[in-house]
């Protein structure tokens, strides 16, 4: 799992090997994000 923001694609984020976009607001919604996933996250 991974967020990024690659040039020309933008923000988006990888769970397993579905990526999908991801619309970045604050860092401390990042992180709320980004440990939500981490919770729920099981490897395919």
């Amino acid at each position: 799992m991974r967020y990024d923001n690659e040039r020309g694609k933008g923000d988006h984020r990888h769970l397993g090997e579905r990526e999908e976009a991801y619309r970045f607001t604050t860092v401390e919604q990042l992180l709320a994000d980004f440990e939500r996933d981490v919770r729920n996250w099981r490897p395919s």
